[in-house]
């Protein structure tokens, strides 16, 4: 089965009941990751494989409180840089020796006549 990501909305009052989410979230077999996403910080994103997402909701219901499962899709792949494209380069940054073993003091000043 491929991966999915999970999307499940939680109820969350405290930083108990988040920390406990989270923890249900991370200790089923198969999950790869999960983290919070969204404005407000109140929905878990799990990304998985061969993870049941009504099972996932269900032990938050039991736990945590109120969960609605949002959405369950396919993780998006990343798709790697293309090898051809030239990265712009910075200029070189032109250092003066005097400056740097001189410090703030600079060059002796001399003025000719």
């Amino acid at each position: 089965m491929a991966k999915q990501k999970i999307v499940v909305k939680v109820t969350m009052t405290n930083e108990n009941k988040i920390h406990k989410a989270l923890k249900i979230a991370v200790s089923l077999s198969g999950v790869e990751s999960a983290s919070f996403v969204g404005s407000d910080k109140t929905q878990i994103a799990v990304t998985e494989e061969d993870v049941d997402s009504v099972e996932l909701t269900t032990l938050l219901r039991k736990s945590v409180g109120y969960t609605e499962l949002v959405s369950v899709g396919p993780v998006e792949e990343k798709k790697p840089a293309a090898a051809n494209e030239k990265k712009p380069t910075a200029a070189p940054l032109f250092v003066n020796p005097y400056e740097y073993y001189y410090g703030n003091y600079g060059m002796p000043y001399y003025e000719y006549i």
